[in-house]
């Protein structure tokens, strides 16, 4: 199975885009579906996750602006990212975290730039 991120693109400070993620095919003991991110010169980070309950987590930095979702049906993450900021620039990778292994999608760069 493997997942694929789209989405990313440029964008101004102030703007809005909404990336998604979808898996090629189903995956056995989804526990969680996420969002990273990697700036320049950064370590990776997370930006949110929605678990297979509906609750949702965010990192501090992303709070009140990134809303996670989900399509269980098409087997697709969303993270929808408003008023983005160009701290916001990074490639944002999607994860899916299943019982017996992680699966990663291969990012999608998004640049918050005037």
């Amino acid at each position: 199975v493997q997942l694929q991120a789209y989405g990313g693109g440029l964008v101004q400070p102030g703007g809005s885009l909404r990336l998604s993620c979808a898996a090629s095919g189903s995956i056995f003991g989804i526990v969680a579906r996420g969002w990273y991110r990697q700036g320049p010169g950064k370590q990776r980070e997370f930006v949110a996750t929605i678990r297979v309950g509906g609750s949702t987590d965010y990192a501090d930095s992303v709070k009140d602006r990134f809303t996670i979702s989900r399509d269980i049906a098409k087997r697709t993450v969303y993270l929808q990212m408003n008023s983005l900021k160009p701290e916001d620039t990074a490639v944002y990778y999607c994860k899916f975290t299943a019982t017996r292994a992680d699966y990663w999608g291969q990012g999608t760069q998004v640049t918050v730039s005037s």
